[in-house]
């Protein structure tokens, strides 16, 4: 049995957690605040009408921005309730409910392989940690031989950058970009923030 993600824990705790984080990024969106810088980075990796697959995808807000300038995209996230807000507020993508570790799209009829995924928004630190490197396999999967992954987290969550790298290496992954941030900004080992885009090792 896969072992259960932190941000199951909490919605289970929590019941009116997802619905508060929805709220919370339309709130930000509102007050015009940028909540589709990741998806800027991925756009400019791919040419128009790429397929993209959301790891991770929450209510939608990157993958649906990514469909919104012309790429066929498929988000998966563990969250019902976020899924179904994406489907209703983002509706030019494909949602899924389902988990990562999991991740068979295949045998849910999406046979073809993905150009990039983009795993954003802390979702590999909110994955319980026996679950992470299957996680990476499951991407690695589900990508073009010549794809790539951009997957960012941060500092302080209980998966230090280099033990992530090691996994990532285990699963298939080999480093092709580090960056400390979304907008392009170097990583380094002062960074609170990583940013790695992934090629296939």
């Amino acid at each position: 049995m896969t072992e259960q993600s932190a941000w199951v824990r909490i919605t289970q705790e929590n019941p009116d957690h997802s619905t508060t984080y929805i709220q919370r990024w339309r709130d930000l969106a509102a007050q015009g605040m940028d909540v589709v810088g990741e998806a800027r980075l991925v756009d400019a990796m791919l040419a128009r009408g790429s397929r993209v697959l959301d790891a991770g995808c929450g209510e939608g807000r990157i993958g649906g921005h990514l469909a919104s300038v012309g790429h066929e995209v498929v988000g998966v996230d563990v969250d019902p309730v976020l899924i179904a807000a994406a489907e209703r507020d983002r509706p030019r993508a494909r949602w899924l409910v389902g988990d990562l570790a999991e991740l068979d799209l295949p045998g849910r009829g999406i046979s073809e392989p993905f150009d990039v995924i983009v795993c954003a928004g802390n979702v590999m630190t909110f994955l319980a940690p026996s679950t992470r490197r299957p996680v990476l396999r499951r991407m690695r999967a589900h990508v073009r031989d010549d794809g790539r992954a951009a997957i960012g987290f941060g500092a302080g969550r209980d998966y230090p950058f280099d033990e992530f790298l090691a996994d990532a290496g285990d699963a298939g992954w080999a480093p092709d970009l580090l960056l400390s941030t979304w907008d392009l900004r170097p990583f380094t080992p002062e960074s609170d923030f990583l940013v790695a885009v992934l090629r296939p090792a």
